[in-house]
Parts: C-alpha cells; sequence; structure tokens
C-alpha cells in the first residue's frame, strides 16, 4: 500500500477506535485511554520547549494554530495564513511552542485573567472556579504539526508538561480552565484529570466558528496527590504522575528570572504592529471600550503610535485603573518595636512605585511607626529600607496597608524603574546594567542578603519566593 493509500486508512481506523471507545461506560473508558499513555523521559535533543519569544516563533505558532483550526473547521481561512485574537497581544498572556530542528511543531497560549477577562467567559460561567482560592489562567491555542499527532505523544506530551511545569514555578497558576470540544474532552478527564465546570455544553461557540465546546478545570495544586493516586504503581512509561511531577526533561527551557515575575510579555511596539496592524486587522475590529483597556495596559509612549486611537473622551467616559505589564510575587519581612517590643510580620506586596507599596499581612501593623523591611525582589536582588504603614484596612482574612518608603536603596529604585519603563521580560535583565557600581555589588549581594536572613528567617524557601501561590499586580 502506497503512502498515499495509507493515510485514508490510517484516519478510518483511528476513527473506528475511536467510536469504538467512545462506546464504552466512562470508568472502562476511562482504563482504555489510559492504556494508550506512552512517556518518553528522553526525548529527541532535537526538541526544544521554551516560551516564543521573537517575530518568527510567533509567526510560526500562530501558522500552525491557524492551518490546525482550519482543518478541523474552528475558523474560517485567514487571509494572513495566521490565527491571532487580541489575547496575544496581552502581556498577561504567554505563547509556549515546541521546535524540533528549529521549527515550530507544536503550540499552546496561557491567558492569565486580565482587564479582558478570558476567552471562555463570554459563553461559561467560571464562578465556580473563581470563587475557590489561587489565580486561575485559561489554556488555549493547542496545535501540534501534522507530522507529530499520531506519534504517541512525542510532542504533546512534552508540551503538557512544559506547561505544567510552567504554570506552577513562573505563572503562579492555581487552577486551569479549559474549553474543548466534546469528542475530545474524555483524553483531558481520563489522562490529565480535569473536571467538568457546572455549565452546560455549549452547541455553538464563535471563538471557534460555533463549533460545540465544554468547560471543565483543574487544580494545579491538587494534581501530584491525584496523579500519584492513579498512576503511582504504574511502570516509569505509563506513568503519568513521575512524568508529570518527578522526571526532569533537558528539552524545557524555563525563563531565567532576575526579578521574581510571574508573567514574561514579549510583545515590542514593533511586534504589536506587525501582528495586529500589518498582517492582521485585529486591533482595526476591537470596540472603543478594548481600545481604552489596551491603552491603560501599555501605557508607555512608545506604543502610541502602534496602538488603536484613544480619544480624551473615551478615556474620561470609561476611566480605567492603570494595568501594569509585569505581574510579580515579591514577598518581604517587617520588624517593628511596638512598646518595646519586637513584632515581625510577613508582608506580600499587592502594588509598588519608588516611593511606596501596598501590601498585606495576617497580623496587624501598627500605622504611622517606622519599621525595618527586607524585601526579596529576585534570587539575587534584596532591599532593605525604612517604611511606614501610614493607611490600613482589614478585610478579612488579611489586613491591608499602604506603606510610604523613607529613603528608596538602590534595588528598590533600579526594581521599580526597571518595571515602569520595561516593555518585554528581557528588559528586566537589562535593569542592572546601566546602574552597575561598588554600592550595589556590595548592598544587593551581601550585606542586604545577610539582613534578609535573619529578619526573615525559613519562611522564605525557594517555593515560597515566587514559584507558588498567588500573583501581585504592580
Amino acid at each position: 500500500m502506497n503512502k498515499a493509500r495509507a493515510k485514508p486508512a490510517k484516519a478510518w481506523l483511528h476513527q473506528t477506535v475511536r467510536r469504538a471507545v467512545s462506546a464504552l461506560p466512562k470508568a472502562v473508558r476511562f482504563r482504555v485511554l489510559r492504556s494508550f499513555v506512552r512517556c518518553d523521559l528522553k526525548p529527541d535533543p532535537r526538541l526544544v520547549l521554551k516560551i516564543a519569544q521573537t517575530r518568527d516563533e510567533l509567526e510560526a505558532c500562530f501558522r500552525l494554530l491557524h492551518d490546525a483550526y482550519v482543518g478541523s473547521g474552528y475558523m474560517l481561512p485567514d487571509p494572513s495564513g495566521l490565527r491571532v485574537t487580541l489575547y496575544h497581544a496581552l502581556p498577561t498572556t504567554t505563547t509556549l511552542c515546541a521546535l524540533y530542528d528549529g521549527q515550530v511543531v507544536g503550540t499552546i497560549s496561557l491567558i492569565r485573567q486580565s482587564a479582558f477577562g478570558f476567552p471562555m467567559q463570554a459563553v461559561f460561567n467560571l464562578e465556580s472556579v473563581k470563587q475557590r482560592k489561587g489565580k486561575i489562567a485559561e489554556v488555549s491555542a493547542l496545535a501540534v504539526h501534522p507530522q507529530f499527532r499520531q506519534s504517541g505523544g512525542a510532542v504533546l506530551f512534552p508540551l503538557m508538561k512544559f506547561m505544567y511545569e510552567y504554570c506552577t514555578s513562573c505563572f503562579d497558576t492555581h487552577h486551569v480552565v479549559i474549553a474543548v470540544n466534546p469528542k475530545q474532552i474524555d483524553l483531558y478527564e481520563a489522562l490529565l484529570l480535569f473536571e467538568r465546570l457546572p455549565a452546560p455544553v455549549v452547541e455553538k461557540y464563535d471563538f471557534v466558528n460555533g463549533a460545540p465546546a465544554v468547560a471543565a478545570a483543574i487544580d494545579l495544586l491538587a494534581v501530584p496527590r491525584r496523579l500519584r493516586h492513579l498512576y503511582g504503581g504504574k511502570t516509569p512509561s505509563k506513568n503519568l504522575y513521575h512524568y508529570f511531577v518527578r522526571a526532569q526533561i533537558k528539552n524545557i527551557q524555563l525563563p531565567k528570572r532576575r526579578y521574581y515575575t510571574t508573567n514574561h510579555p514579549v510583545m515590542t511596539p514593533a511586534m504589536l504592529d506587525y501582528f495586529f496592524n500589518q498582517r492582521t486587522q485585529v486591533f482595526s475590529k476591537m470596540t472603543e471600550r478594548e481600545k481604552v483597556k489596551l491603552d491603560a495596559i501599555y501605557d508607555l509612549p512608545v506604543y502610541k503610535d502602534v496602538l488603536p486611537f484613544v480619544s480624551s473622551a473615551s478615556r474620561a467616559q470609561m476611566p480605567l485603573r492603570q494595568h501594569r505589564r509585569f505581574t510579580l510575587k515579591v514577598r518581604a519581612g517587617l520588624r517593628v518595636v511596638v512598646n518595646g517590643r519586637e513584632l515581625r510580620v510577613k508582608l506580600d506586596l499587592v502594588e509598588l512605585s519608588e516611593i511606596g507599596f501596598q501590601a498585606r499581612a495576617k497580623v496587624a501593623v501598627p500605622l504611622n511607626v517606622w519599621a525595618d523591611v527586607s524585601i526579596r525582589l529576585g534570587s539575587e536582588e534584596n532591599s532593605r529600607m525604612k517604611v511606614m504603614a501610614v493607611r490600613g484596612s482589614n478585610g478579612g482574612e488579611y489586613h491591608r496597608y499602604v506603606f510610604s518608603v523613607h529613603q528608596p536603596d538602590l534595588a528598590w529604585r533600579k526594581f521599580t524603574s526597571a518595571l515602569m519603563a520595561g516593555s518585554t521580560f528581557g528588559d528586566l535583565d537589562e535593569a542592572s546594567r546601566f546602574l552597575e557600581d561598588k554600592e550595589y555589588q556590595q548592598t544587593a549581594r551581601g550585606d542586604e542578603r545577610r539582613y534578609h536572613d535573619h529578619l526573615v528567617p525559613a519562611w522564605h524557601d525557594t517555593d515560597n519566593l515566587g514559584l507558588r501561590g498567588r500573583h501581585h499586580n504592580i
């Protein structure tokens, strides 16, 4: 049988097997699906998994996604040959890619909540997930090159593992939500342990050209326990607990972080212009409300020429709080003396500027009293300053405070300046290069670390510093 005739035959066999499996009772069906699992703990070294951050990488991802969606009937062909949505323009969206011999063969996008919400919210009620603790991300725009779709997960499984590691170690994500075709939901439930949301099946989901969709979610912090219970006794090649939670795969390249950022924006003004003005008409089709929101996010002058025009009247009619491009997870230790007694408090910084910050704490902090604070900005970046809580409130589980900084130290000034002026996460790595001096080298890497270790003891370990939990908009 030649290759031209083999492909239709293989497709027919695949569809026949799928129909047969779908007719089985749910418990049996899931066991059958799990029996097909094959985990490669040492993928081909030509396979590399990373954040798509160059124009060529993103364009290849959008082209692969376009072809996959057109082939599945999830969108009509676009003249650009790309599938690009407004969500891809947001700094809170990260596109992951799998490259084989330098060519993009797989992609998936992670969309965290922003002023634009989630694509799913147009048709699905996510309140049951929002009521739980922790940040949420929507998984969207998944595509694998046709040459690797029938290869036993040679690209899909590494891509999903990369997504899991990125969400739990960098993206500060507690819950992941998805909207998938009802024909595919079994795979997510059986293998990855997603759970369907109470929302009914949507018969026509406009985001995928009117195809039906069902919503599901997973608690990433509960994944290790659940996977171990289900897969713990299986051999390594069939053990998804070992694969996702324990195994180290050298093909995965997690982003390096100078500061504890939890998102990794890559869109420069030139890239926004290229993808959303030149190659597609995404920006020209935005509503006035959407334009105002985007303008609040990309508030630097360098972006103004490529963003849709927003009139002063629109800004006045639809005022919005400023939405920063970077999200962080920054913790600190506060030491204050009250009536001769020393009080130590752990702080989570929520918003900040060069002259102050907002933070939350589980215990009360006295107002209008100078205190010492040690802030861990990154693995090698520490700040020690005098601060004063000038305003506070108790909102339930946490007390919330506004702190004034007495004299911002060099590490803090560099940190805040980089956040305010940077457009991509690569800019933060450059933040220290134009301020290198003896003072910074001594304080940030020596004296400050010793002070920090004294002020903030064991609770500031690696996992607590920036790998899990909640992120902070700034």
